[in-house]
């Protein structure tokens, strides 16, 4: 129990989880201890910090090299094997729903794209997925444009209660795609 305490003690002192992780894995020369430790300490669940561990173990903390806690500890952040999950409301269920709509529409998002996409939904940052699938056009052979802006105008308008001022630009920017696409 003694590493995710000090996992935590980093995080009270400014260290990101990377940045953890990479200090106790110097410390304790054990990758797969130091990285649940990490996770034990941000209060991710343990059978979900079993299930991220055991997607990346052969990747990155089967046969670690020295000097590489650093860049492996990054690795485990863009991978989201550190992102804290929020529980959806109904509200979040719901533009999560569109968003899944929307991307189904969109005929082909690129998989870095789907990766981020899903991190977002997971951490609840809707407010970011909505931006980026605003700043992408839907496929025009293969996806449904019409169908994935009027999709992302409803996604929107139910994230407009939330006030921040990047999502009124973004939604009348759905508004004036999905119009053109019915044209």
């Amino acid at each position: 129990m003694r590493l995710p305490l000090t996992a935590r003690h980093l995080f009270d002192t400014g260290s990101t989880p990377a940045d953890a992780y990479a200090t106790l894995a110097r410390r304790t020369n054990e990758p797969l201890r130091s990285a649940r430790a990490v996770c034990i300490a941000l209060g991710i669940p343990a059978a979900e910090t079993q299930r991220r561990l055991d997607d990346c173990f052969d990747a990155l903390l089967a046969s670690p090299r020295p000097g590489s806690e650093n860049d492996t500890g990054e690795l485990l952040e863009a991978l989201g094997v550190f992102d804290i999950p929020k529980i959806p409301d109904d509200r979040d269920l719901a533009i999560i729903e569109l968003f899944l709509t929307a991307i189904d529409a969109h005929g082909s998002i690129r998989a870095g794209h789907q990766h981020g996409l899903t991190r977002w939904f997971t951490t609840g940052n809707l407010t970011t997925a909505y931006l980026s699938l605003a700043a992408t056009q839907p496929h025009p052979t293969t996806g449904n444009p019409t169908h994935y802006w009027t999709t992302l105008v409803t996604a929107g308008e139910l994230l407009t209660t939330t006030p921040d001022p990047r999502l009124k630009p973004a939604l009348t920017h759905c508004r004036t795609q999905a119009q053109a696409a019915h044209s």
